[in-house]
């Protein structure tokens, strides 16, 4: 049985180890047996396996220390064949992970001395190829960009409970606040303007006056005023004509006691305060007796214009209709002494009768309506009745 013995490994066992440095070699270096023969394996295995299949299956090299299994052997070739396949692709300027140990390419570490005939600290990295997907100029510009390492700024100070509550509904609505009577201030002080530098306080002034003034202009040309009425003293009541007289009957009964007849108002406008024509909408009447108070006809004018600065004339429809208890009413007695035949008076002349007049207006361009109001006294009947009447 051979005898035992140590691995050459000395470094293994606490001995001196070689001057071989695997950082500044790229290749393993090549270690000479010892000059005596020597068998790793019957140390471990006891000769259990033949010395000629084991140098078949590892290469002449044992399961025991060898110097492979310490010192870094370097950049072993690839299993493929015997060749590379990065080494085989296009050289690209890229970031090199052997570069510190393999003593190929620029040098990132500077330690122990190593690499300073170098500069040191940030080497800026070449541009990468273009990404396939680039279509556009912008994109392939962008992807040839240098990436740039910036320095992050120091953090600030604490946030202030200040601006703490402005990030707050009542903190931005104290800001609105605040600079709503700032500019209410400027403005007052002819500072700044309503829309920048447009409607300061004095021109806004000016502005305001202008169109009050225009407004005022149209106003007292476009709004009508109300004209005044006046009833035609010698004749108030004129008789019905055409299609009106035929659809309202003449008549007076005493039993039962009444009587109905129709009429025209015969009224002047004046329309010298109104600049523009006056357009009446309707305008409705009443008629009053004054001695009984007791309503005894109606009347209705419909919608007309009437020149300005002028006094035109209209006749209002108005239909008499009364009707009594009994013919001693004093209402229907005067209005029957009034319309009888004047061949029954010796004289041939007519009582007169008395009534009120109440026209009610509705003008176009006034808001409301207007009233006015006459006192017509003796005023001769419009009908006469016929001689033989009761």
């Amino acid at each position: 049985m051979d005898y035992d013995r140590k691995s050459t490994v000395s470094s293994f066992y606490g001995g001196r180890r070689g001057s071989f440095d695997a950082l500044n070699h790229s290749q393993s270096p090549d270690y000479a047996p010892s000059g005596r023969p020597r068998d790793d394996t019957s140390s471990f295995y006891a000769d259990r396996q033949t010395r000629t299949s084991h140098d078949m299956l590892t290469g002449g090299q044992s399961a025991g220390y060898n110097a492979s299994s310490f010192f870094a052997a370097g950049r072993l070739e690839p299993l493929k064949g015997g060749r590379d396949e990065e080494e085989e692709a296009p050289e690209a300027q890229t970031w090199d992970v052997y570069a510190d140990f393999n003593n190929a390419g620029p040098r990132y570490s500077t330690a122990f001395g190593i690499g300073q005939h170098q500069e040191a600290g940030y080497h800026q990295l070449p541009p990468p190829p273009p990404p396939p997907g680039a279509k556009t100029d912008g994109d392939a510009d962008s992807a040839h960009t240098p990436v740039e390492l910036v320095t992050v700024p120091a953090l600030g100070p604490e946030w202030q409970l200040s601006e703490m509550k402005n990030m707050t509904k009542s903190g931005r609505r104290e800001i609105k606040s605040e600079k709503r009577k700032e500019k209410w201030k400027a403005w007052h002080r002819g500072e700044t303007g309503l829309c920048g530098k447009w409607f300061t306080k004095r021109f806004l002034a000016f502005f305001i006056f202008i169109w009050a003034a225009i407004i005022g202009s149209i106003l007292a040309i476009t709004i009508p005023r109300v004209p005044g009425l006046s009833i035609n003293n010698s004749t108030p009541l004129v008789a019905a004509t055409g299609s009106y007289n035929a659809s309202i009957p003449t008549q007076f009964s005493r039993y039962p006691a009444n009587f109905s007849f129709p009429a025209y108002a015969d009224i002047q406008v004046d329309t010298t305060a109104n600049i523009i024509p006056l357009t009446f909408n309707h305008i409705s009447a009443q008629v009053w007796d004054p001695t009984t108070n007791l309503q005894v006809g109606t009347g209705y004018f419909g919608k007309d214009t009437l020149p300005a600065k002028a006094y035109p004339k209209i006749q209002i429809p108005l239909n008499f209709s009364y009707v009594a208890s009994n013919d001693t009413d004093p209402t229907w007695n005067e209005w029957y002494n009034a319309c009888k035949n004047a061949g029954i008076y010796a004289n041939g002349t007519r009582p007169g009768v008395n009534f009120q007049l109440i026209l009610t207006m509705d003008i176009a361009g006034l808001p409301s309506t207007q009233s006015q109001s006459t006192q017509v006294d003796a005023a001769p009947c419009p009908i006469e009745l016929p001689i033989n009447a009761d």
